[in-house]
């Protein structure tokens, strides 16, 4: 594994497990065994390091939720809370721990989201037969509320949240 690689992926540990604002620069050379000269050359600045981190997450979670139905999404939702953690949204805690306006954090997260949302509207029609976006946004929301409920209620709420969405798809494809 590449020095860029190691430091992303122990900083997303320590990001997830600890918040952004309690890992400091110490912790993270210490954790990838690197020095901060080698870190600030490869991510330039905490920001840059953050951002990176959500980028790299961004691709993995994304990989995982190339479904084409509901009941797969929330399933690929329930594997990605057991496999990477269950603590909620890594970019909405970063945004909130950052203020919300650092530019390359703000930019993840919005890509992040919007790429959920273009998936979720691709499931829709693939599901229904056509567009629609209450539904879409419908949906969006079970499941980025039971990526956080997951946090403090265990991943079975993702199953309220899948049956839920899947009720409201069948309601829309019969009217």
């Amino acid at each position: 594994m590449d020095i860029r690689t190691r430091l992303i992926s122990t900083a997303e540990q320590l990001f997830d497990r600890h918040g952004f604002n309690a890992t400091g620069m110490d912790r993270l050379t210490a954790g990838a065994g690197i020095s901060s000269r080698t870190l600030y050359k490869h991510v330039g600045s905490k920001n840059g390091l953050i951002a990176a981190v959500l980028n790299e997450r961004d691709r993995r979670f994304h990989r995982q939720v190339e479904k084409d139905s509901i009941d797969a999404l929330f399933g690929a939702l329930e594997a990605w809370s057991a496999q990477e953690s269950a603590r909620g949204c890594l970019f909405l805690r970063a945004c909130q721990e950052t203020g919300g306006d650092v530019p390359e954090i703000a930019e993840a997260m919005a890509r992040h989201k919007q790429r959920l949302r273009d998936r979720i509207g691709q499931i829709v029609v693939a599901e229904i037969g056509r567009r629609d976006d209450e539904l879409v946004e419908t949906i969006q929301l079970l499941f980025e509320g039971a990526t956080h409920m997951a946090a403090y209620r265990g991943i079975t709420t993702v199953d309220v949240a899948r049956r839920a969405a899947q009720r409201l798809a069948d309601a829309a494809r019969a009217s």
